[in-house]
């Protein structure tokens, strides 16, 4: 077999899931070693490690790999993927996995239902301000997504702004128009066929 062909491998899903990454992520290069499952540091809340959601990929549990909370739990380090001996993709394979996640509505259905509505109101924050505005970011998510919840959260907001932890007021990145540009660009790219 020449190097340029790759031997097949997995199901439908998993070729689903390597085309829609935005780089190859050499998948099939997976050897289960774990290495990435013990260089997360988000790994003792996920459902599944990465080196199980790629097996899964590969034996084509779509709906259980979709509904899982891993990827939401991936903090997007790359810890993983530096350490990866096959030099797999692992955050992008995440990214990915949200996507489809969210598409398909499986997104609300994992263990980390509420992750999405995180997600999207910090990219709010971000296309707006370039940069997190972590008081505008807690206080819209659980106003807007986890209303009774608030309450709890105020003794740990009151703390932080006594210790001036974060800012009153959001401060915008300078030439915010060129983000906004690229942003839209990216978005103009993922819709296009």
């Amino acid at each position: 077999m020449s190097a340029s062909k790759k031997p097949a491998r997995g199901s439908v899903f998993f070729h689903e899931v390597v085309g829609a990454t935005a780089v190859d992520p050499h998948l099939e290069a997976c050897l289960q070693c774990g290495t990435c499952g013990g260089s997360c540091p988000s790994g003792n809340d996920m459902e599944h490690t990465p080196r199980t959601l790629f097996a899964m990929i590969a034996a084509g549990m779509r709906e259980t790999v979709l509904r899982s909370n891993t990827p939401w739990y991936c903090v997007s380090c790359y810890y993983c993927t530096e350490r990866c001996p096959q030099e797999v993709h692992i955050t992008d394979v995440m990214y990915t996995l949200k996507r489809l996640a969210i598409k398909e509505g499986f997104s609300r259905q994992s263990s980390a239902a509420q992750a999405p509505a995180f997600s999207e109101t910090f990219m709010e924050h971000v296309e707006r301000y370039g940069r997190s505005f972590e008081l505008g970011l807690i206080t819209r998510y659980f106003l807007r997504h986890r209303p009774l919840d608030t309450v709890k959260i105020a003794p740990i907001g009151a703390g932080m702004l006594r210790r001036k932890r974060f800012d009153l007021t959001p401060r915008k990145i300078r030439q915010i128009d060129q983000l906004q540009a690229i942003l839209a660009r990216a978005d103009e790219l993922e819709r296009s066929p």
